[in-house]
């Protein structure tokens, strides 16, 4: 009998599905779609990690699953391959990011392929590939023509170790999410996408994804920040009667008005302190803030500090003069970089104004009670008082009333307010999209016509760690104009990497098209993605950005969905001695090494096993070793019973343990099914798997054996998605030509799971004592008196008097006795 080998069969069965094309797209148009697809790697110097191989073995199983189930299935990958890691990289190795992300890209594949996963390589994308980034940038101008990319000067975030700036989401409590490097403010002149004019539709959307994780919609929500209230309008006299506007979510507590609180960016601070005794003092001030990050400030338990600029504002309704104020607690990037301090009403303004010893107007007072001594700011309900004609109102009829109002008078009135601010894209590196804009003297602000696209990364540039490499690029930078002819510059900047995996799923459905990103009516085939798989990591980055990127091409007319992803699996983390996987904690294991020791079909059944996939998972040596175990078990039971499928007997299910194996077979084929279709439950699916196997092992020797054959067939089958290589060797084995992969899904009889007869429990006084097969469909009254009748308990009950008999159908039957 031959042993399991899975360093023979794996390499075996790889080449054979690559030389037949195996999972190559489906292009058959009768059978049903299913885009299943997992997010793409990043191609660092390290491969695959664990985290890695559960992605890509869930996504797998799915895919796998639905051929079987005569679906026509996507299932592509490719490299999300441009990025800071490979540039700097560069810059210790002394080469071109290019041979090291290309290098990682193949070894990248490799990996993936040794895995055994079923990907239609024809479709491949890499994003650092000039056939891809020539389409960004064609996208790029799209953007462009369409009012939805624009170019600013703007505080922007800086990392002063990557050198280049940041977008919002790519900052982590203050520090830069790639290095951890604290964040600080610059002024730049960048390029930003209008995400902002997309924020209703974002938040909209959120609402039509029933099958995404409320946590990650939770997010998104929290990430957009919408919430409605009004602008109020105050003048300052002293500056010729300028104008600075508050947003507040509370109009309500507009009398309520004691100063107002000017961000220290705000571009009217400098005119107001300009002469002013403390002029030094609040310069140093804004400094020192523009170097804090937005996290420190804004923290709750930072310390809240202000200065009095000597200026003041008119209130709009009152006419008074109220006190303007400069505070590290407010942000430009957030509402208007103004804020009106309420200290009754608002917690942080009443610490404000108690430190500083401003005044502390009530104008809401609660139905029961008083305010007239507060010991805390009250932000409950009431009735305004102090108000003029709006004394008396309930605070909620008010907010609209004096917003209302406001209007009426052109001092402000009602808005909508988003946290979510426009995507900053430009970063100041080599290794990315390089932005097709040209800058002419005469013309001002040129697009590349799309004809030039690409615009090529050049080779000729210095990577020194102290500036944009490409601006050691004469050849790059100088370039004439495409309307005048005459010398022109190139945009050096170049774009997030974030807006190349903003568009990808779109590009594999398409993936040669040279002359378009893709073909509307192959997106119309294939999308949305129905199946979309990767960590909850990207859930503001990348899902945020590539449902923006599928509404602007919804509104463009190239894609029939606003919604790129139907279902979205956000995997749990791989974890081993309770902490991830990393280098610093000397805690990684390859899964090459996995691989190598134990076989790819090993790994992913340990992998799909050991936790459900929306739960983290605890490497477990000793479980990989029983994934390996039970794999080896399944070898045998099948080279056991060879001469079986060499002339393959009928079944015949009229005896009892013919019945009980078939019986369990079909309960295993409906519970695979339901776990893997309805639930991704794949643990419980491999372990009623494991459950028929042991039922195999068990099934007497001389019982039927062409029930024996179909059981052993099914096991085959229903392992086929998640142990791929061994399952096709076996199905070989039993003298099948054809792969398992291209077999139909097992189905189940529903009359084959009825059970004749079922073994119950009898109790006395709740201790069993007994037990008996009784018909499956008996009722109460039948089931009583054969248990009634048996000797064992006839002796037991002698003596007694039976107070209650307690049946519990097709389970147990317990007497209650003196």
């Amino acid at each position: 009998m031959r042993t399991y080998q899975p360093s023979e069969i794996e390499p075996k069965w790889q080449a054979v599905w690559q030389e037949r094309r195996m999972h190559r797209t489906d292009e058959d148009r009768d059978k049903p779609k299913f885009y299943a697809l997992e997010q793409f790697p990043y191609p660092s110097g390290e491969g695959l990690h664990m985290g890695h191989v559960r992605v890509y073995t869930i996504g797998d199983v799915i895919a796998r699953f639905k051929r079987m189930n005569g679906y026509r299935v996507l299932h592509p990958m490719g490299a999300d391959a441009f990025g800071l890691p490979a540039e700097n990289a560069a810059i210790q190795r002394g080469v071109n990011p290019r041979e090291w992300t290309l290098k990682n890209m193949k070894r990248i594949r490799e990996e993936q392929a040794r895995l055994g996963v079923s990907y239609d390589w024809e479709r491949y994308v890499g994003t650092c590939l000039p056939d891809y980034y020539k389409l960004t940038q064609w996208l790029f101008l799209l953007f462009y023509e369409r009012g939805l990319a624009y170019r600013k000067k703007a505080a922007v975030n800086w990392c002063p170790t990557c050198n280049t700036v940041l977008a919002n989401e790519q900052v982590e409590d203050g520090l830069c999410w790639r290095c951890d490097t604290e964040v600080t403010k610059k002024e730049l002149e960048q390029w930003f996408l209008r995400i902002t004019d997309y924020a209703d539709r974002l938040l909209e959307g959120l609402d039509r994804l029933p099958k995404w994780p409320e946590k990650v919609k939770a997010m998104q929500r929290n990430w957009i920040g919408r919430s409605e209230g009004a602008h109020v309008t105050f003048t300052i006299p002293e500056l010729d009667h300028e104008k600075v506007t508050v947003f507040t979510t509370r109009p309500d507590t507009l009398f309520g008005v004691t100063y107002l609180v000017l961000a220290p960016e705000h571009p009217l601070v400098p005119k107001l302190i300009r002469g002013k005794e403390n002029e030094s003092v609040i310069a140093d001030f804004i400094e020192r803030m523009r170097k804090e990050s937005e996290i420190t400030r804004t923290a709750a338990d930072a310390e809240k500090v202000g200065y009095f600029t000597g200026a003041f504002a008119q209130h709009p309704l009152t006419g008074e003069n109220v006190p303007i104020w400069v505070a590290n607690y407010v942000l430009m990037d957030y509402g208007t970089g103004a804020v009106m301090g309420v200290p009754a009403h608002d917690e942080r303004d009443f610490l404000f104004a108690r430190k500083y010893d401003l005044p502390i107007r009530v104008v809401i007072r609660p139905e029961e009670g008083d305010t007239d001594e507060l010991t805390e700011a009250y932000t409950g309900e009431g009735k305004l008082v102090n108000s003029g004609d709006f004394s008396g109102l309930n605070n909620r009829e008010a907010i609209k009333a004096i917003a209302r109002h406001l209007e009426e008078k052109g001092l402000g009135g009602p808005t909508v307010n988003y946290r979510l601010r426009d995507w900053l894209i430009s970063r100041q590196r080599y290794w990315g999209c390089p932005i097709p804009i040209i800058y002419c003297d005469d013309c001002g602000i040129v697009p590349v016509p799309k004809e030039h696209l690409p615009v090529l990364l050049p080779e000729d540039v210095v990577f020194d760690g102290k500036r944009n490499p490409l601006t050691t690029s004469e050849s790059f930078v100088n370039t004439e104009c495409p309307r005048c002819g005459k010398s022109a510059r190139r945009e050096t900047d170049t774009m997030d990497t974030f807006i190349d995996s903003s568009w990808y799923f779109f590009r594999y459905t398409d993936a040669h098209n040279e002359d378009m990103p893709f073909d509307p009516d192959k997106v119309k085939e294939w999308l949305p993605v129905d199946e979309y798989i990767g960590g909850i990591e990207h859930a503001v980055l990348h899902l945020l950005y590539s449902r923006f990127f599928t509404k602007v091409l919804y509104d463009a007319g190239l894609v029939p969905v606003d919604e790129p992803f139907t279902s979205l699996l956000t995997q749990g983390m791989v974890l081993k001695d309770g902490a991830k996987m990393s280098k610093s904690k000397g805690n990684v294991v390859s899964p090459m090494d996995i691989v190598e020791k134990y076989g790819a079909d090993t790994a992913r059944m340990f992998i799909l096993f050991a936790a459900p996939p929306d739960r983290d998972l605890e490497w477990s040596d000793a479980g990989v070793e029983g994934s390996y175990r039970f794999l080896n078990r399944v070898w045998r039971m099948v080279e056991q019973h060879a001469s079986l499928f060499e002339q393959r007997p009928a079944p015949d299910t009229t005896s009892k343990e013919a019945q009980e194996l078939n019986r369990l077979r079909h309960r295993t084929v409906k519970k695979v099914t339901e776990d893997v279709n309805d639930r991704y439950h794949f643990n419980t699916a491999i372990s009623a798997i494991m459950e028929l196997v042991n039922g195999i092992y068990a099934y007497p020797e001389d019982a039927d054996r062409g029930t024996l054959a179909d059981a052993i067939e099914t096991v085959v089958l229903l392992l086929a998605p998640f142990a791929p290589h061994i399952t096709e060797e076996l199905w070989q084995r039993m003298g099948h030509q054809d792969s398992v992969h291209a077999q139909s899904w097992p189905t189940f009889d529903p009359a084959a799971l009825v059970q004749n007869e079922v073994e119950i429990a009898v109790q006395i006084n709740g201790k069993v004592r007994d037990k008996v097969v009784v018909p499956a469909e008996a009722d109460k009254s039948e089931v009583e008196a054969l248990v009634m009748k048996l000797d064992r308990i006839q002796t037991l009950l002698e003596g007694k008097t039976v107070r209650k008999v307690i049946v519990v159908p097709r389970k147990l039957v317990n007497i209650v006795v003196n």
